[in-house]
């Protein structure tokens, strides 16, 4: 008894203590906090065709971009053969964000003559500084090929100038004083760190291989976002509610323990998600409502086998025994099939079903542990104390099949 007091103690106390901050702690998605949704669509050009290669590198490039912009939990996926989607939560200004992500990042050196010498494919890397006038630079360092054609268009442009573009724009045109041999060079002209940084992302994480275009950007307001969040907080209390009363009336203190198990299930799954550091959306919410479910489906199967084997004549010991070995093929068989559904959400789905995936998948995963385990602990421990005798308590409402119900306690 002692033993199962202590674990309804400790279950209570940390589902109250903790559930609300590790449900806050855990990353929103932008239908939960607001942001910028953007879709690109590649386009073919003469100079490159669209392909799934290209594709592929495109989305690489968009992942390297928006996380060295140090965007909240960013999102970057393919739809489709040709457009990317870009989720960017919590971002208030997305015009700067969005001139980022969707610049080609084509850089070219080029002479006097138009003549391309050197381009992006010869940097080695690219750092915003201040340099000693107070002037907001990108540093560039050349490549070991970079910095000998470096030095070789330097040298023959000594007293002319040499254009620097990004996408076909001139960035800068410095006067080459003398040859440049040390493989560096700097980029002027920006007016605030940020704008270097920003630059120095975009040649850092290289240019894109194909032409990409914003075909839609539409923002997600805080108020949305927090509308949405109210109504999931909303539906995940009265859907938890709903089914802790269903179970303590109906099935007594036996949909105690059931309810008690229940509060376990939600703090393991809250700090998964958080162990995970899973992004949580509204059809993820949505998942972790629906394993509630599924967790509330394994305690029914339980009790009610437990009911069936007490009126066939059995102890409620045995009874309980019993209903949990026949309960446990039921339970893996159905949890099982939820399982393998999941995992094909996950594999062929996109974002927000994947993540529906992933909180029905490890809820179902989780409510089969605690049903196995932690509500079969604590019930036998209530049946071995024998504070309970009448049946009724148990949620069994008819009279057994035999007679000797009373010595059938114990």
């Amino acid at each position: 008894m002692l033993k199962l007091l202590a674990a309804v103690s400790v279950i209570v106390a940390v589902f109250f203590t903790f559930v609300a901050p590790l449900a806050t702690s855990i990353r929103q998605g932008l239908d939960l906090q607001g942001g910028t949704h953007v879709v690109l669509e590649a386009e073919d050009t003469p100079e490159a065709q669209v392909n799934e290669d290209a594709m592929e590198r495109v989305v690489r490039i968009m992942e390297k971009r928006v996380n060295e912009l140090g965007l909240a939990e960013p999102i970057v996926q393919r739809q489709g053969d040709r457009r990317i989607i870009v989720e960017l939560p919590g971002i208030k200004d997305p015009d700067k964000a969005i001139q980022v992500i969707g610049k080609t990042a084509m850089l070219e050196f080029k002479n006097e003559e138009g003549e391309t010498v050197l381009n992006g494919t010869d940097l080695k890397d690219a750092r915003e500084q201040t340099d000693q006038q107070g002037q907001n630079v990108v540093a560039l360092e050349f490549s070991p090929e970079g910095a000998e054609k470096f030095a070789v268009l330097t040298s023959m442009n000594v007293g002319r100038t040499i254009a620097i573009l990004l996408d076909g724009e001139v960035l800068t045109a410095p006067r080459v004083n003398e040859a440049i041999t040390g493989g560096k060079a700097v980029i002027t002209g920006n007016k605030t760190l940020e704008e270097a940084h920003n630059l120095a992302i975009l040649l850092r994480s290289g240019s894109l291989p194909v032409k990409v275009n914003i075909i839609e950007t539409r923002t997600v307001g805080p108020s949305l976002g927090q509308d949405s969040k109210d109504k999931s907080v909303f539906a995940f209390t009265v859907g938890l509610g709903a089914v802790v009363l269903f179970m303590a009336l109906f099935y007594r203190v036996s949909g105690i323990v059931a309810d008690i198990s229940l509060m376990a299930y939600v703090i393991i799954l809250l700090f998964a998600l958080k162990l995970l550091d899973a992004t949580l959306t509204l059809p993820g919410v949505a998942g972790i409502i629906l394993s509630i479910g599924m967790a509330v489906d394994a305690n029914v199967l339980i009790f009610e086998h437990f009911k069936e084997e007490y009126l066939s004549g059995k102890t409620l010991r045995l009874s309980m025994d019993a209903g949990f070995s026949r309960a446990f093929t039921t339970i893996f068989d159905s949890n099982i099939t939820t399982i393998i559904a999941s995992a094909v959400l996950f594999c062929f789905g996109t974002g927000s079903i994947r993540g529906f995936a992933i909180t029905l998948g490890l809820g179902v995963v989780i409510s089969m542990f605690t049903a196995i385990t932690l509500t079969q602990f604590m019930t036998k421990n209530l049946i071995a104390a024998n504070i309970f005798k009448n049946p009724w308590i148990y949620g069994i409402n008819k009279r057994p099949k035999t007679e000797g119900e009373v010595k059938r306690f114990g």
